[in-house]
């Protein structure tokens, strides 16, 4: 995701979380940590003619990471782009060394929260009136990551 990406994020957003859409500053904010070294990580997934239907995005701080948004437009749900968006999420943890990965995810949205346990996702708790101003609860889920276990090459002496 870039900032001229943030117009058509910003659509979708408020087509898909009328009640608790983000702001344009917050998405700002976000992208100003999304360079090289940075904390974020986002994506957009886009049709052929750079149209956005989808995206996604990571706060990645040592060994805890956090799904901080995704979202697939309407006319793509169901066609694996949620899993696409999530692989890239949880693939770019693994990548920055973390641990877990974390997420909240509504209460009564029950297509993402299966979506989260095929890939193993687990809930650990809720977060009473999380998602404001509706007052709803946030699920939270956390996947683990295995432990990094170094190869060991049976020619390197000091691994003998």
């Amino acid at each position: 995701m870039r900032w001229w990406d943030i117009e058509p994020v910003m659509a979708l957003e408020l087509r898909l979380f009328p009640e608790d859409a983000w702001s344009h500053a917050m998405y700002w904010s976000e992208l100003a940590e999304a360079h090289p070294g940075g904390s974020r990580h986002y994506t957009v997934a886009t049709t052929g003619d750079g149209g956005i239907v989808g995206y996604a995005g990571l706060m990645a701080i040592g060994t805890e990471g956090d799904v901080q948004t995704i979202a697939v437009a309407p006319g793509h749900q169901g066609t694996g782009l949620g899993a696409t968006l999530l692989t890239d999420l949880v693939e770019e943890s693994v990548r920055r060394g973390c641990a877990e990965l974390l997420l909240e995810v509504r209460v009564d949205n029950l297509r993402a929260q299966r979506l989260y346990e095929r890939f193993g996702f687990q809930p650990v708790g809720v977060r009473r009136g999380y998602y404001q101003p509706a007052g709803v609860d946030a699920l939270v889920m956390r996947l683990d990551h295995p432990p990094h276990q170094p190869t060991h090459d049976s020619k390197d002496p000091d691994h003998g």
